[in-house]
């Protein structure tokens, strides 16, 4: 199978001592591979839990967007008016979850030296010692500490432990129960591989304290496979909406930063990697890196033949194969291309209401054709020529106000429809985004167009 020889390839290339994948998709069953041992005596199975190190901060960024869903901050908010700190009280809840914030990388001292994570009250004493090493908003510049100090947000906000909070809203709603901030008996080794031999050294299971937020995370590929693909398509694991509402993942798929300058390869939302496939494909979710293992965990979005809850994980006790961050991305790829989802047959729907039939059709505005349908329910537009996966502005009627719409996707997402109609109550006329649309081409003739008087 493509899937499996791709995976071990990587085990064997990449020296991975023990390598564990999962792919999950609405319409197929789980798919999952081992390779290796775990370097214990517990055998490597798909059970096998291993340290998935930054895939943590998902966890972490969709407790506070629950929080900001419930009132309990803005994410305009700045940290201090939740956290009693020392320093840095101004960086904005929006700007830690971005990676924004210019916030130092780490927690204050050589913590990658000593491998002795500070526990909470440290952290934020030591807040006064931390540096802002760049100005808010200047660009995007990782940092465990402020992922750190959102964790201990939320514990707040909640009356309890990051660790607690994270169980109760996240993992048992999701059924995440392979899970856990702690390794357990049966979990992976971590190694360092040695780069002029075959020799692995195993590396220590450490315990990351305040700092758990970002980065304390241990899991099976299974779990994370799922999760990804919550973070893709969260509709269809959770249709209720009980973690979070489709519509505030949306807001955290939304790119706020790139990660580099010109190669703008990877982006950056609220606590997602952002990457961007061809044809309008986008993986969601991210990478992880503590020592002994590297995680990749991502979702899949859009494109011809991508399922649904598509999500995939690969789990590895290496701290030194980097082919594991574009293993995942080239599964979804290839499980997509070889075995697409099926195509669901069309069949007649409803007629679009009487108010919108005459709006159907082309019109031009500012001198380009768009075409507006009545699809799933509901009024669309789209411009003349648009590429087949880009999707069409989707517009609402205002409550008792059936001649203004609101758009709410899509291309001017927010700005108002309204509908002018003639004295038979024809729709001749209408303007989106303030811009005149009609059913041919007009210039702006016919106004009073005067330049200012400049003395």
């Amino acid at each position: 199978m493509r899937l499996g020889r791709m995976v071990r390839q990587v085990q064997a290339g990449a020296r991975v001592p023990a390598l564990s994948v999962a792919l999950h998709r609405a319409d197929r069953p789980l798919w999952s591979l081992t390779v290796g041992a775990t370097g214990n005596d517990a055998p490597l199975t798909p059970q096998t839990p291993f340290r998935i190190g930054s895939v943590t901060k998902t966890f972490t960024a969709v407790l506070v967007l629950q929080c900001r869903d419930e009132g309990l901050l803005d994410l305009d908010d700045p940290v201090g008016r939740h956290l009693d700190v020392p320093a840095h009280g101004e960086l904005t809840v929006r700007r830690l979850l971005s990676h924004t914030s210019g916030l130092q990388r780490e927690p204050y001292g050589d913590i990658w030296d000593t491998l002795r994570a500070p526990g909470v009250e440290q952290l934020l004493a030591d807040l006064a010692r931390a540096e802002r090493v760049l100005p808010p908003a200047r660009r995007f510049h990782y940092s465990n500490l402020g992922m750190a100090l959102l964790g201990e947000l939320v514990g707040r906000l909640r009356g309890g432990t990051w660790v607690e909070v994270l169980a109760d809203r996240i993992l048992a709603p999701l059924g995440l129960s392979a899970t856990t901030p702690r390794p357990g008996p049966h979990a992976a080794t971590g190694f360092l591989v040695d780069a002029y031999s075959d020799h692995a050294r195993p590396e220590p299971p450490t315990d990351f304290g305040a700092v758990g937020p970002a980065a304390q995370l241990w899991s099976t590929a299974g779990d994370m496979a799922r999760w990804a693909a919550f973070l893709a398509d969260p509709s269809a694991l959770d249709p209720t909406g009980a973690v979070l509402a489709p519509g505030t993942l949306d807001e955290m798929r939304w790119p706020r930063t790139v990660t580099d300058e010109t190669n703008w390869a990877d982006g950056f939302g609220l606590g997602l990697i952002l990457v961007p496939q061809p044809n309008r494909v986008l993986h969601v979710g991210h990478d992880g890196a503590m020592p002994g293992f590297l995680a990749s965990v991502y979702g899949r979005r859009g494109g011809d033949g991508t399922p649904g809850a598509m999500g995939c994980a690969v789990l590895g006790s290496a701290g030194t194969a980097g082919a594991i961050f574009d293993l995942p991305h080239r599964l979804l790829t290839t499980s997509v291309e070889h075995d697409p989802a099926d195509i669901e047959p069309w069949s007649p729907g409803e007629p679009a209401p009487e108010a919108y039939r005459d709006v159907l059709g082309r019109w031009w505005g500012e001198g380009f054709e768009y075409v507006f349908l009545w699809r799933d329910g509901a009024l669309r537009a789209r411009r003349a020529g648009d590429p087949p996966g880009k999707p069409a502005a989707v517009f609402a009627p205002l409550p008792d106000r059936p001649d203004v719409l609101r758009t709410i996707s899509g291309r001017e997402v927010g700005e108002l429809l309204r509908l002018t109609r003639d004295e038979r109550g024809a729709v001749r006329r209408m303007h989106w985004a303030t811009y005149r649309f009609t059913r041919d081409q007009q210039t702006f003739d016919g106004y009073d167009v005067r330049w200012p008087d400049r003395g």
